[in-house]
């Protein structure tokens, strides 16, 4: 489960972007990956670790709720 979100372009800086990944990991647990930055600059990548899907699930759609909440826009998303 993945989704691409951006801020639209206010002419003096480079947009700003956030790929949200879910992603399980090897030993059953849950991955939510946060990359951030601005487009076509570095990006910081974050790793959250989560026990259970439903609580990993949920922290996926807070984040992403959270950003469009401050305006950001949704590129692309998958599951």
């Amino acid at each position: 489960m993945h989704v691409h979100l951006q801020q639209p372009a206010d002419g003096a800086q480079a947009p700003r972007f956030l790929r949200l990944t879910l992603v399980p990991d090897l030993f059953g647990g849950w991955e939510l990956l946060r990359e951030s930055g601005r487009v076509g600059a570095r990006s910081q990548l974050r790793r959250e670790l989560y026990l259970e899907a439903d609580e990993a699930r949920h922290a996926y759609e807070k984040a992403r709720d959270a950003e469009l909440h401050r305006g950001f826009q949704i590129l692309s998303h998958g599951d």
